[in-house]
């Protein structure tokens, strides 16, 4: 057994299974059952189409997978880097983030058509959207501040006051077809939706249209959890559900073997998490206000590589 930093690496099998996350083992069986693979963008897969998991949030639960080692660290600096509006893929290389890279590189960017956007430039992508709806997009040093429309933080004024946050209207889009092309990748978390039960309880709602189970799902079932508990705490109201939509999900060929020893693991139960701090602008949280109550349990980590 392996601790450090609240995370513990063992290889026995639990006593308690983690129906939860067996949700997402049996996506995985799910997709190796299906016969034939696709010739796709960037590579053969296996998929299907359209399919849901509900994780609990509730008593801090958070939903990190425990069958492998969860880069949880760098998924947190990822949605900070969202949040903060951000489009500058060296925001995330000097917190030592990597996972944007190869769509950063010139000679993927050229390949979007984005001659003009320098290296690290990834366009009007996840946080301009988030922040800046629909803004005209110059470059990622631009200072786009009150242009257009802030969807993060208008749910933020409704979540806030009795009235707006029993809407039905509590929505985030990071999927704008005027400034796709502008995009080095299209979103694939395109639709965020948040629901408050009896004034307090905040569940979150994900629809994702493309869903690459292997290395992406893990870090979106994380990510958009972070994200609810971190609004639930900065709105004054209680972590319920996270609730995710899949339309294709797709496995890569080259991926295939290690998931194969990945459906084989029992998983442990979630860790447990509390905010500590509430601040008064939602891109002042960090690692740092994260306080574990119960440890991260998890198997090895499994090493698959990124597909740009």
């Amino acid at each position: 057994m392996n601790k450090n930093n609240n995370s513990i690496f063992i290889n026995t099998s639990p006593i308690n299974i983690n129906k939860e996350e067996e949700q997402y083992l049996n996506l995985i069986k799910n997709i190796l059952n299906v016969d034939n693979f696709e010739n796709s963008r960037n590579g053969n897969t296996k998929s299907i189409f359209g399919y849901s998991m509900r994780f609990s949030l509730k008593d801090g639960s958070l939903p990190l997978l425990t069958t492998k080692k969860v880069a949880w660290k760098t998924c947190f600096q990822e949605l900070m880097w969202f949040i903060k509006g951000s489009t500058n893929n060296k925001d995330l290389n000097d917190k030592g983030v990597h996972i944007w890279d190869a769509n950063a590189s010139r000679d993927f960017l050229d390949s979007r058509g984005l001659t003009c956007n320098a290296i690290n430039d990834l366009g009007p992508v996840y946080g301009h959207q988030w922040r800046h709806f629909n803004a005209e997009y110059k470059d990622c040093n631009t200072d786009y501040k009150g242009q257009c429309i802030d969807q993060l933080q208008n749910i933020i004024n409704q979540l806030k006051t009795e009235e707006g946050r029993t809407s039905r209207r509590l929505i985030m889009t990071a999927w704008n077809p005027c400034q796709i092309d502008e995009m080095a990748l299209p979103p694939c978390h395109i639709l965020v939706q948040f629901n408050v039960r009896e004034q307090k309880y905040l569940s979150c709602s994900l629809y994702q249209r493309s869903g690459d189970v292997g290395l992406g799902v893990p870090f979106n079932i994380a990510s958009y959890s972070f994200l609810t508990h971190i609004l639930a705490k900065h709105c004054d109201l209680i972590p319920e559900d996270f609730v995710y939509f899949l339309g294709n999900s797709h496995i890569y060929e080259n991926h295939i073997p290690i998931l194969e020893e990945q459906i084989l693991r029992t998983p442990y139960p979630f860790p447990k998490i509390n905010i500590q701090n509430k601040h008064e602008n939602i891109e002042d949280y960090s690692i740092n206000d994260i306080q574990w109550v119960n440890p991260y349990i998890h198997y090895n980590a499994l090493k698959m590589d990124m597909i740009a």
